[in-house]
């Protein structure tokens, strides 16, 4: 083993990066953070927040480092998304990017650039702006992932503050699937899952009678339910 210290491939091999997609729900919408590139290739135009791969580094420690380092945000949800490979993807070399999809309560976010030199802005999902390498891609993979997700797990979850009405979770639904549900239906499944507790607490939104509170059972962790 110890004359492999010093072996070397003369295989020629690609770069690897990680690129985040991480979702919130900011003022009823599904948004992501992107951030302006300041250097070539696509100079000035907006990507997902992300970097290359240290060399004695695991790739869920870099999208993290590279998530903190470019909006400062931490202590997401975050799970391995796609990998792409297509060879002309990036202009520069060869690039493998491992992508990941991340989650957060709106509550929970901070923004700002950690080396103070890159612009972070917040789009909705269904304004984003032309975006660089094959970003927009990935984004569309991560929607798609969880519009999947909602269906078997409890990802939606992950989007709640620490406590929230029945009526708050549904929203969250709708605003996910791009469509209403059946408040009745809805409660009942919730309900059955066994993942959230009453509080015994109430909150009055507007005119409405006051709502049950509830909170999240397991809050870091998303489960299969069927």
């Amino acid at each position: 083993m110890n004359g492999l210290k010093n072996f070397h491939y003369t295989h020629p091999h690609p770069a690897v990066t990680t690129d985040v997609v991480l979702f919130s729900i900011r003022e009823a919408r599904l948004e992501l953070p992107l951030v302006r590139r300041t250097g070539q290739p696509f100079a000035g135009m907006w990507g997902l927040p992300g970097g290359f791969v240290g060399i004695d580094e695991d790739l869920e420690s870099c999208a993290l480092r590279e998530l903190e380092h470019e909006t400062g945000i931490t202590g997401v949800y975050l799970e391995q998304l796609h990998t792409s490979g297509r060879p002309d993807r990036d202009p520069r070399e060869r690039a493998i990017s491992v992508a990941y999809c991340a989650l957060t309560p709106a509550d929970r976010l901070q923004i700002k650039t950690m080396n103070g030199e890159k612009e972070v802005g917040w789009f909705a999902l269904e304004r984003l702006p032309p975006m660089a390498f094959d970003h927009a891609e990935i984004v569309t993979m991560a929607h798609q992932r969880l519009v999947a997700k909602l269906d078997y797990s409890t990802i939606a979850f992950q989007f709640m503050p620490e406590t929230f009405t029945l009526g708050e979770l549904q929203t969250v639904y709708e605003i996910i699937l791009r469509e209403p549900l059946d408040k009745r239906n809805f409660r009942k499944r919730v309900l059955a899952l066994d993942r959230i507790a009453a509080t015994g607490e109430l909150r009055r939104n507007g005119n409405h009678r006051p709502a049950r509170l509830y909170r999240l059972k397991f809050p870091d962790k998303v489960e299969i339910i069927k």
